[in-house]
């Protein structure tokens, strides 16, 4: 297995990892890869930012109530499923907090109740859309982060202002004062590496 390969640990390898309290550096990886994911989804949900920091908190805190008896291979479907899951009461915790406030209720009561009756489900399209598509954009970042603390600072500057930041790549050449042959090598590279990496978080992801 190449470096590119070792990037992202398994699923199943952190998972069992996370069973050890005092293994900080795999509570630390968790916590970084899943944490906008949760949050992104709380506030597409409709939380406050406070609110949805409540939901990454309470949700890391149910992962690791779950760490001393979990077993992968004994989760109903997958970890994505499992942690939606987790996640979607958090949520509806968080909506059902919200709309027993006095205040609240007398004001809005009917259209918070309709909200939190909406998720209720943890399985609710609707959550379940904003899910697919925020855990997309995170292996997208996942692998971007990763791959970037794998290659030359240069050379990942150079991917990055050509094309996540779609400069042209005269302008790229000129500014960091590199030929264009250079641009297109990083490209090829780190984009193969980009795409490499997002595979192997669909095969064996966290």
């Amino acid at each position: 297995m190449n470096a590119e390969d070792e990037l992202i640990p398994t699923r199943a390898s952190l998972l069992g990892r996370l069973k050890d309290w005092k293994d900080e550096a795999s509570w630390k990886v968790f916590f970084e890869t899943y944490w906008k994911l949760i949050y992104n989804a709380a506030i597409k949900a409709g939380l406050t930012d406070a609110e949805a920091q409540d939901v990454v908190q309470e949700t890391v805190i149910s992962v690791s109530k779950s760490m001393p008896s979990f077993e992968y291979d004994a989760v109903g479907g997958s970890f994505k499923s499992w942690l939606l899951k987790l996640t979607a009461w958090r949520i509806v915790d968080q909506k059902r907090r919200r709309n027993v406030r006095p205040a609240q209720r007398r004001s809005d009561s009917t259209t918070r109740t309709a909200t939190v009756e909406r998720i209720a489900d943890p399985a609710e399209s609707d959550l379940e859309a904003i899910w697919n598509e925020e855990w997309e954009k995170n292996l997208m970042n996942a692998a971007i982060e990763r791959v970037k603390r794998a290659v030359d600072a240069k050379q990942y500057q150079i991917f990055d202002l050509y094309v996540l930041k779609n400069w042209p790549a005269g302008k790229v050449a000129s500014t960091l004062k590199v030929n264009q042959g250079r641009v297109y090598l990083a490209k090829h590279r780190i984009g193969t590496m980009i795409r490499n990496e997002i595979k192997h978080l669909r095969t064996k992801p966290l």
